[in-house]
C-alpha cells in the first residue's frame, strides 16, 4: 500500500537577500507568481496530496506570514512555528516534530513551485517510500534548468541512490526544494541550527537516502530574473507557444 503522509513542514523562515529588494518587506513564500503566494501553492499541493496539518516555520517578516495563514480559509490546518534565531533548514524541522508527528512527513521550502508531470510529484515521493530509507528527495535535472545552478548536487545510480558529486565533477541533479522524510532521520543531530544536509549525508552514508528526478517542470527562484521568468510562464497559454521549456 502506498504511503499517504498526513502532515507536513513548509520552510518559510529565510531571510530571501538574493531576491531583494522585493522581500525587503515581506517573506519570500509571500510573493507571488501567477496571482498566487508560493505558499498557497505549497499548502494546495500538500492539501491534494492528503495533508491535513502542516507547519510553517518564520522568522522573516514573521508577523506577516502569520496573517496570511490565518486569513486562508481552506485547508489544511496549518499550525505556526516562530523563529526567534534561524534554525536552518534541519533545526526548523525538529523544533516542529511536535506538530509533524512519528511517521513520514513532507518537507517543502517555502519558494519552491513546480508543474506536475503524468504523477503528482508528492505521489511519487511517496511510491517509493519504504522502511529502508530516511528520507526520499526530488531532484532536478541540471540541463532542464533555466539559471544558475553551479557544479550540481547528486549523481543517482540507476536505483535513485544519491551521492555527492566528486570535486571536479558536474553533478546532473539539484536538490529541488521537496523531500519526504521519516523522523529518525534527525536522531543524533547537533543541537540549535543545522542544515538537512548534515542529515542527509548521514543517511547516505548508511544507504538510506533515496532520490526521484522530476519529470514535469520546476522553476529556479532564487533571483529576481527567475521569479520574473516564471510569471511570464504561468501567464503564457500553454498550447503550441514556444516560450513553455518543455515544449
Amino acid at each position: 500500500m502506498t504511503l499517504v503522509p498526513r502532515t507536513a513542514m513548509v520552510l518559510a523562515a529565510g531571510l530571501a537577500t538574493r531576491m531583494r529588494p522585493l522581500t525587503n518587506d515581506t517573506a519570500k513564500p509571500l510573493l507571488t507568481v501567477g496571482g498566487q503566494t508560493l505558499l498557497d501553492y505549497a499548502l494546495d499541493r500538500l492539501t491534494e496530496a492528503g495533508v491535513e496539518t502542516v507547519a510553517v516555520n518564520a522568522h522573516w517578516h514573521a508577523d506577516k506570514v502569520a496573517a496570511h495563514l490565518a486569513a486562508r480559509q481552506s485547508a489544511p490546518r496549518t499550525v505556526l512555528k516562530r523563529e526567534a534565531a534561524l534554525l536552518d533548514t534541519g533545526g526548523g524541522v525538529r523544533n516542529a516534530l511536535d506538530v509533524l508527528g512519528p511517521d513520514p512527513f513532507y518537507v517543502v521550502n517555502g519558494d519552491a513551485l513546480w508543474l506536475d508531470g503524468t504523477v503528482p510529484v508528492l505521489s511519487r515521493l511517496a511510491r517509493v517510500w519504504n522502511d529502508d530509507v530516511d528520507a526520499v528527495l526530488l531532484v532536478q535535472r541540471t540541463s532542464q534548468i533555466s539559471g544558475e545552478v553551479g557544479f550540481g548536487d547528486f549523481v543517482l545510480d540507476p536505483w535513485g541512490v544519491p551521492r555527492r558529486r566528486k570535486e571536479r565533477e558536474i553533478a546532473p541533479h539539484l536538490y529541488a526544494g521537496v523531500q519526504l522524510v521519516h523522523p529518525r532521520l534527525l536522531d543524533g543531530m547537533p543541537a540549535g541550527a543545522f542544515s538537512m544536509n548534515l542529515a542527509w549525508d548521514r543517511a547516505m552514508a548508511k544507504g538510506r537516502l533515496r532520490a526521484v528526478a522530476h519529470d514535469g517542470h520546476w522553476f529556479h527562484l532564487s533571483t529576481r530574473p527567475d521569479l520574473a521568468e516564471a510569471e511570464e510562464i504561468f501567464l503564457t497559454p500553454v498550447t503550441g507557444d514556444a516560450r513553455w521549456p518543455w515544449r
